[in-house]
């Protein structure tokens, strides 16, 4: 039996018809699973996404159960070998290589962050989101702040070399001679390398002038070029503190129509008070001596959270 069969019986079973079927009401639901082992989550997870038309976050125990999960999803949808920008199913995962240590970014985990971020600001389709408690418990800057830092490029545009440097070096992106990471520019003769923080590979822009007369990806490594481009989106460090500005849990910024699947939501909610007062210890430790209040704009409150849970259909595998 094909993997694409499985999920189709899944989906014709009467237990899921009816987890569809109180979806479709659009109105918080809260919904206990039991019995469900091993892959049986994913499978049947995919086969609720597949035959409703919303965006899916699901919060597992931990990463290491989140990235298993993640890849069982992909193994079902065959989608290991996508791009991010076609893949229905993305990861969420924390922006720092060790907990609250702000300045240490991990820019691929950026890079999947921000993809999470501009998916659902743009509502292109549905989504599957994975993520686990830690990467829920620091905030992401707010959609309006989302729209003011992030620009536009297209193919025969007019704007001249200097203006988009200007532009680059004021939402924080590093002139460089060669990029190599996420927020790195450089400029030689009429040619812009450019490296966003919504793309996996950087952008390499020609000039005519003061026209764009081509844009393409290429690989950093070989300096070889992989894909013709009409348009570009462009965005910087949206979790740098210097751009954010004011920020909400995930689950605020996500749609109404969303639906959260937990492995245990009491747990959940407790493990985002431990983080944020462990966030909240580790500033105080520090030279630089983080004030609770400023903390708040960083990471999500217990109180907060259970708050922005109410508005959004709930199920948990038990």
């Amino acid at each position: 039996m094909k993997i694409r069969e499985l999920i189709i019986l899944y989906a014709l079973d009467g237990r899921v018809a009816r987890i569809i079927e109180a979806l479709d009401r659009k109105s918080p639901d809260r919904i206990f699973l039991s019995g469900l082992i091993g892959s049986a989550r994913a499978i049947l997870s995919a086969a609720v996404y597949q035959n409703t038309p919303l965006n899916h976050l699901f919060i597992l125990s931990d990463k290491e159960a989140a990235a298993y999960f993640y890849n069982d999803l992909e193994n079902l949808l065959g989608e290991q070998k996508l791009h991010d920008n076609k893949k229905r199913i993305l990861f969420f995962p924390t922006t720092y290589k060790r907990h609250y240590q702000i300045e240490q970014h991990d820019n691929t985990n950026l890079l999947s962050r921000s993809e999470v971020l501009n998916r659902i600001a743009t509502g292109k389709r549905s989504t599957m989101i994975v993520s686990y408690p830690e990467a829920l418990c620091e905030k992401v800057v707010s959609r309006e702040s989302l729209t003011r830092h992030t620009f536009r490029l297209s193919k025969g545009e007019q704007i001249s070399l200097d203006f988009l440097a200007d532009l680059l070096i004021e939402y924080e992106f590093e002139r460089v001679d060669f990029v190599v990471e996420p927020g790195q520019f450089s400029i030689r003769g009429g040619i812009v390398d450019l490296f966003s923080f919504s793309n996996d590979y950087p952008y390499r822009i020609e000039f005519f002038g003061d026209e764009i007369e081509s844009i393409r990806t290429f690989n950093p490594a070989n300096q070889l070029s992989i894909k013709k481009l009409n348009r570009i989106t462009v965005l910087p460090d949206i979790q740098s503190r210097n751009q954010a500005g004011q920020r909400e849990s995930l689950l605020s910024y996500i749609d109404d129509n969303s639906v959260l699947w937990f492995d245990d939501l009491q747990v959940f909610i407790d493990t985002i008070g431990l983080e944020y007062n462990k966030a909240v210890q580790i500033s105080q430790d520090t030279d630089e001596k983080e004030l609770p209040e400023s903390m708040k704009n960083l990471f999500v409150t217990e109180k907060e959270i259970r708050k922005d849970i109410l508005s959004y259909s709930v199920i948990e595998f038990g």
